[in-house]
């Protein structure tokens, strides 16, 4: 009896101590899992950009034809050469109301029939301001070229700027800035550009304020126009199923009358060095918080472009994102996180981007900044090299699929003084970037120590930590006081507010 009891006794601790070890046994076995490492991506297919052809008219307004008869459709796409760079230092927003008030009525067609007229040849309109550029894009049935280069010349020449097209424009802005103010992730793009370029045009934004859309009038518009919009200032692409004479002869019946103009001298200096600086903008409340961290990069005509995209694209960008496996992959404290690399004519950006949970803020600050300083001190592998690589190079035959996207493609190498002859080859330049270069690169252009730093959140949950943190000097902001043409972010009404930290640098 006793010895049958020993030997009960005997088998269960055998089973406790078996239980005991089995969690380490599983973990054991699952440490190097998977095992095998996913398999390399297949190299790319060969593209074949199609044939394109440059002429200038005589105005001084340059045409690109490319020739694609896949569909029998015509991309025709447009760029003048301001954008809310060249708005007036005080009135931020003028050439995007511009650009916006193009389609809604000229001095020979008033908004409604020049919708009727898109409406009955089938085709659609867009305009629009970027930071460098305005632009206007249309798409049309090849037998109505003609009439579509017709409309479009009267839209971009002869825009009536009508005052209730303007206030009907304005109500719609000013009621989108409302909303936006109030939207966590605009508030942190617009700081964080803010803070990186300063008072340089870039770091305005670009749809305005709403002190500056409520002050535009009619003729700050006219005074724009008729300063930048000139064809020696323009570029016009026409892509599709049309051959090159007829595509010239159309676009010179439309522009070629369309008397050539004095473009102001770019008198536009590069952004301030940088340095460092973090905000806090106050939501009580708020349950998350928005994080951005960036700096400044390089223009987009730079000799080191394509390495530093590429190193950004393996800090957070496809094909790599080192900051999505840590942030969210490791610590479990993101749906996502990114980074991306904003080139333009004078300068550029790299920006990561993420969001936390309020408590986790401090956190995944520390990480993604510390992704910042990896990337500039550690070579990165070969293996994150080929996964950008192949993300940039398999991406680029999707990039050139419609008449639209060639046109975009080419209109976008000439605007920013690319060489047209690089397009077919941009696969084969991104595979000529070594992990050497990325290294050089990274040591060159990356600034962990002057990082531009943007929190949108409960302040009162997560500032005690940023200090302990290593992230003094930090200055808090309340979301009703925003003001991004303030030194201090704040308007003036609450210019004598105290804040924490150091005073801000005049940026």
């Amino acid at each position: 009896m006793i010895a049958r009891l020993l030997g009960r006794l005997r088998e269960h601790a055998l089973l406790i101590v078996l239980i005991a070890a089995a969690p380490a046994v599983v973990c054991a076995q699952s440490t190097g899992w998977p095992s095998e490492r996913p398999p390399r991506p297949l190299d790319p297919h060969p593209v074949t950009f199609p044939h394109y052809e440059l002429r200038t008219l005589p105005n001084g307004l340059q045409v690109v034809v490319v020739r694609q008869n896949e569909q029998p459709v015509v991309s025709v796409r447009m760029l003048v050469r301001a954008g809310s760079a060249q708005d007036p230092p005080d009135k931020p927003g003028v050439a995007e109301m511009v650009a916006t008030l193009l389609d809604q009525g000229t001095t020979t067609r008033s908004a409604a029939e020049v919708a009727d007229i898109l409406d009955f040849m089938g085709g659609g309109l867009g305009t629009g301001a970027g930071t460098d550029l305005s632009f206007a894009n249309t798409i049309l049935l090849q037998s109505n070229l003609d009439e579509g280069l017709q409309l479009l010349a009267d839209i971009i020449r002869r825009p009536a700027f009508a005052p209730e097209e303007l206030e009907r424009q304005r109500e719609q802005l000013l009621s989108a800035l409302k909303v936006s103010y109030q939207d966590p992730d605009y508030v942190a793009g617009a700081v964080v550009e803010r803070l990186i370029f300063g008072f340089h045009p870039y770091g305005k934004p670009g749809n305005g304020t709403p002190e500056s859309v409520a002050a535009l009038t009619r003729d700050d518009l006219v005074a724009f126009h008729q300063r930048w919009y000139h064809p020696n200032n323009t570029l016009i692409a026409i892509v599709g199923d049309v051959s090159v004479e007829t595509a010239v002869a159309a676009v010179e019946k439309a522009f070629g009358d369309w008397p050539k103009g004095t473009v102001p001298t770019s008198t536009a200096t590069d952004p301030p060095d940088p340095t460092r600086r973090i905000v806090v903008v106050d939501r009580p409340g708020a349950v998350q918080t928005e994080i951005r961290v960036g700096q400044l990069a390089i223009r987009r005509d730079h000799q080191d472009y394509m390495p530093l995209n590429l190193a950004v694209k393996i800090l957070g960008g496809e094909g790599g994102n080192r900051l999505q496996a840590v942030l969210r992959s490791d610590r479990g404290l993101t749906y996502g996180a990114s980074a991306d690399m904003d080139a333009y004519q004078r300068s550029g950006a790299i920006v990561a981007d993420t969001d936390t949970r309020t408590e986790t803020t401090v956190e995944a600050l520390r990480l993604t900044v510390d992704e910042f300083i990896r990337l500039q001190q550690e070579a990165v592998t070969q293996r994150e090299l080929d996964s950008a690589q192949a993300f940039l190079a398999g991406n680029f035959a999707l990039t050139i699929e419609t008449p639209d996207a060639i046109a975009l493609k080419v209109l976008n190498a000439i605007f920013y003084g690319l060489d047209l002859k690089d397009l077919p080859d941009y696969p084969q330049q991104v595979y000529r970037v070594t992990t050497d270069d990325i290294q050089r690169v990274a040591r060159a252009y990356l600034r962990p120590s002057r990082l531009a730093i943007v929190l949108v959140g409960d302040a009162a949950k997560f500032v005690p930590g940023l200090k302990k943190a290593g992230f003094d000097n930090y200055e808090v902001v309340k979301l009703d006081e925003l003001d991004l043409t303030a030194v201090n972010l704040k308007h003036v009404r609450h210019a004598a507010d105290a804040a924490p930290g150091t005073s801000p640098p005049a940026r």
